[in-house]
Parts: C-alpha cells; sequence; structure tokens
C-alpha cells in the first residue's frame, strides 16, 4: 500500500517540479507579469488535472466494480434534488476560484500608468518603427536574415527569421510603457518572454506595458497575418542594465548627430555609377525585394514590376517621388524618412540601370535633397520632353482647369483606344486587372460596372478626382487631358462594355472647368 502511495505522490508531484523545463510549456518569462501569467496557467491546467482525474476515476471504478460479470443491477432513478444541487454548486465554486486570479492577473496586465519609458511601436509592412518618447531616438527594425538563407542556397542560421538589423534596447527594472500602431495592416506585437501580446491596428493606439528582470536578448515576432511577408516580421529587444542604457541613449544620440553630419557631408559629394550602384543593390535587397522581387519582376497584380517600368525608366522626378513619398492607396511606402538621401540617391540609381533598364542614369545625394527641397531635378537625357501628346502615362500634366478645351486635338476613336490601353495597362490593371475584372472586394471589376458603363460625367468625375475613404486616386492632375480622354474611353469600351462613347481631351478640360 505504501508503494501505490508513494506512486501516487510522484504522479502528482513531478510535473508541477519540471514544469517550466517541458518543451512544449509556457515559460515563466522574464517579467513580473510573465510570471503571474504562467502561474495561472499552470493553476488552472492542475485544476482540469484535478478534474479530470476525480471524473475518469469515478468512471473507471464504476466500470469495473458496477460490470454486470459482477451480478451488478442498475438503479432506476429519474432525479436527486441533492445531486443537481452538488453538480450545479461546486462547478460554480471551481469557476469563481479561477476566475479570481485570472481577473487580478488581466487586471494588471492592462495598468500601464506611472511609466518610467514610453516607446510608440508601430508596424508595416514589413517591418517595425520604435520612437522612444523624450529621448529622439527612433529607428527602424527590420529582418536582418541573409537573403541567401531565405532562399535556400545557405545553411539556415540559428536565429533564422528571428534576427534584426537593429534591436528595440530597453532598461531593465524600469516600467516601459507601448503605444502600438500601425501604417497599413493590422499587425500584432509579441514577445513570449514579456507576456505581451498587443493588436497594432491602423488609426487606432493600443497600450501594453513590460518590466523586465533580467538583462538578456529576447525574441518574438509579429503574431497577425499581415501580408505575404508576416513570417519575415521579427522582433528583437536587447534588455540592459540601467546604467548601461542610459549609455546606450548617450551614444544614439551622438550617433544621430554624426549621421546628421555625414549626410550633410553626402550632399557634397559625387559618387561613381558603380559605387553607386554597389550599394544600391544593397538598400534595395534590403527594402525593396520583397515586394518587388529581387529580379525586379514584382508579383504581377499586387506588386509592380520595375523591370522596364514607366517608373524606373521615365521621369527623374516621378521615380524620386514615389520613393520618397510613397504612393497613397498601395503597399508602396515613403522612405524619405527611412533612408538617408545617399541611400535614396544609389536605390534610385541601381533601380534605373539594372534588369536591363540601363537608362545611364547616375543619381546623386544633392539631387534628392533638392527635390525633397521643391527644387527642380534635372531629368534624365534619355528621357523624351513630355507633351500633351506623348504616350507616356507619366507625361507632366498641366492642371485641367487651366486648359483652354479649343487648343486641345480632336482624336479618332481608334487613336483615343490604342492610347487608353497604354495609359491602362500602366497606371490602373495593377489594381482593376487588364482583364478588368479587378480582385473583389479590394478593387472592383470595371467589366460592366456601373462606372464604365454609366454616365460619362461620373467616370470623368471619379478618374480626375478620385473616391474618398478607397484606394482610388485623383489623376487630375498625374495625367493630360489626352490621357484621360484616352483612358475613359478604353474603359468604356473594352471587356465588352461596348458603350460606343468616345471621350474627347476638351471633355476633360470643360468638365474640369
Amino acid at each position: 500500500m505504501k508503494q501505490w502511495l508513494y506512486c501516487l505522490l510522484v504522479v502528482l508531484f513531478a510535473p508541477p517540479l519540471a514544469a517550466a523545463d517541458m518543451r512544449f510549456n509556457m515559460t515563466p518569462g522574464v517579467t513580473e507579469i510573465s510570471g503571474k501569467v504562467y502561474h495561472l496557467h499552470m493553476t488552472i491546467l492542475y485544476i482540469c488535472c484535478a478534474i479530470g482525474l476525480v471524473v475518469f476515476g469515478v468512471m473507471i471504478y464504476a466500470m469495473i466494480n458496477h460490470r454486470k460479470s459482477k451480478g451488478a443491477v442498475a438503479s432506476h432513478f429519474h432525479e436527486s434534488t441533492k445531486v443537481e444541487i452538488a453538480w450545479t454548486i461546486i462547478p460554480f465554486i471551481i469557476l469563481i476560484l479561477m476566475a479570481i486570479p485570472a481577473t487580478k492577473t488581466l487586471i494588471a496586465m492592462e495598468d500601464p500608468s506611472n511609466a518610467d519609458l514610453t516607446v510608440k511601436v508601430t508596424g508595416s509592412q514589413w517591418k517595425w518603427h520604435y520612437s522612444y518618447f523624450d529621448q529622439d531616438i527612433d529607428f527602424y527594425s527590420i529582418l536582418a536574415t541573409p537573403r541567401p538563407q531565405i532562399e535556400g542556397s545557405e545553411a539556415k542560421g540559428e536565429h533564422y527569421l528571428l534576427e534584426v538589423d537593429k534591436p528595440l534596447v530597453l532598461p531593465i527594472n524600469r516600467k516601459i510603457r507601448f503605444l502600438m500602431t500601425s501604417e497599413d495592416v493590422i499587425h500584432s506585437w509579441w514577445v513570449p518572454a514579456f507576456a505581451v501580446k498587443k493588436d497594432a491596428n491602423p488609426g487606432f493606439i493600443n497600450e501594453a506595458w513590460t518590466r523586465i528582470d533580467k538583462p538578456g536578448i529576447y525574441r518574438g515576432q509579429c503574431a497577425e497575418l499581415c501580408g505575404k511577408d508576416h513570417g519575415f516580421m521579427p522582433i528583437v529587444v536587447q534588455a540592459l542594465p540601467e546604467a548601461e542604457f542610459d549609455a546606450w541613449v548617450e551614444e544614439q544620440k551622438q550617433a544621430a548627430n554624426a549621421a546628421a553630419q555625414a549626410a550633410q557631408a553626402a550632399l557634397s559629394q559625387t559618387l561613381t555609377k558603380e559605387e553607386l550602384m554597389a550599394q544600391g543593390e544593397q538598400v534595395y535587397l534590403g527594402h525593396c525585394a520583397a515586394c518587388h522581387q529581387p529580379n525586379g519582376e514584382g508579383l504581377q497584380g499586387v506588386f509592380p514590376h520595375l523591370k522596364g517600368s514607366p517608373i524606373a525608366v521615365g521621369p527623374l522626378s516621378g521615380h524620386l517621388e514615389i520613393v520618397l513619398n510613397g504612393k497613397a492607396g498601395t503597399a508602396m511606402q515613403a522612405f524619405g524618412k527611412q533612408l538617408t538621401a545617399q541611400e535614396i540617391a544609389a536605390v534610385i540609381t541601381y533601380e534605373r540601370n539594372a534588369w536591363g533598364n540601363n537608362t545611364g542614369d547616375a543619381v546623386q545625394a544633392k539631387d534628392v535633397d533638392a527635390h525633397k527641397s521643391g527644387g527642380s531635378t534635372s531629368e534624365p537625357t534619355a528621357t523624351p520632353a513630355a507633351s500633351t501628346t506623348t504616350d507616356s502615362p507619366k507625361a507632366t500634366a498641366e492642371p485641367v482647369a487651366s486648359v483652354d478645351p479649343a487648343s486641345l486635338p480632336t482624336l479618332s476613336h481608334d487613336e483615343l483606344m490604342v492610347e487608353g490601353e497604354k495609359v491602362y495597362a500602366t497606371l490602373c490593371a495593377a489594381c482593376h486587372q487588364l482583364t478588368g475584372a479587378g480582385m473583389p472586394p479590394a478593387f472592383p471589376a470595371l467589366a460592366g460596372s456601373a462606372i464604365a458603363t454609366g454616365p460619362v460625367a461620373n467616370h470623368i468625375d471619379i478618374v480626375m478626382h478620385g473616391k474618398t475613404g478607397t484606394a482610388m486616386q485623383a489623376f487630375g492632375n498625374q495625367l493630360t487631358p489626352q490621357q484621360l480622354a484616352a483612358i475613359i474611353t478604353y474603359e468604356r469600351n473594352a471587356w465588352g462594355n461596348n458603350t460606343g462613347d468616345t471621350v474627347q481631351p476638351a471633355d476633360i478640360a470643360r468638365h474640369g472647368q
């Protein structure tokens, strides 16, 4: 009997003693809250195990001792008030006992008050942006796993897909408040060792907090499916003793001053095309290849190609504009604050000369700074000057309201269809598809749509002025009246729409007035 008792004690107490070291169990973490979460988890687990042990023990006892072979006769009864009261009251008491520590832990997790340091965490596809309040420190944290490992041409490293170029650095023994938000889609900032997992929603601010007990490096990742590279969005936190953190803050401020001086000095430097191409390739692989692909061919219908694209081989000002300021309604981010003028000059030089683009352009940091300041940027000598009759969708468009309708040409229906197809394929097909079928519900179809087959005035208005609250941009100041007329004519007669409408540049000019 004693042996059975000893075995029972081992079964009951061995799992709790080894629970923290179990591979598939939760870990106590390195914060007070993570410890509370761990102990709450283990308490609930033990309660569930005890309930299971009692229930299955009674079932097994009943099956063994009340089996037919022993001559057991089933009792016949329909109800028992005592039993019903018991199996109502006992679970209620158990739930109350579980709810009390759970509620205390949840309340503690949601109390970011009296923080010693506040860090704003902004998610974007596919990187994290950290801003330290009252410290004038901010930086982007990007996946640092080498591309050959991702593509399978090299062996995977120890921290494959869980390493970044710049970790978030935090002090121990100080309460840190996090403000979570997003620039594009829903992300989720999750570090298991801190028991912090909070969604970053665009347009909203969520709060979380932690107080780290032990120095070290702690890893996590985005826990919300945020796009095709969701798995390439790691989080690395380096926790330092307080004195070392204060020293790190001073180093960052000095580094920021040195970087500002270097950026200013770069404006007076002229690098060779080869130097720009070498630097540009590294910047492109680190910041652009995830969407546009290392070969510049993009992902059709999602991320546009750069190989032979009107942006990469067209006017330099248009290329600078989209890299610096992004493109509203798309996944194209603004890199003006993410990269230095030298890095932007290098990556644009690379994009304009890689994959057979071969424009011959060598963009300098001073060109980027001039564009930022609103100054003039010289266009590549190989690019024809824009005019109202050019076929290029990126021709410089004069505001429609200032154009005299009488000065505009009258084109045949076929001429407008040919030009309209070119403009559509460049500017519209990424969203609405070459077939006009769109990608509902994100991007509506144009084939048979109420816009493309309805009143012409409505069609002109949405193309010129866009549609608030959607990804539909305003093209009135991006395209010439002739290009606008051509694309609207094309959309109203392609894919079986066949309205027979021929929209002239003069119609566009009159609509703008």
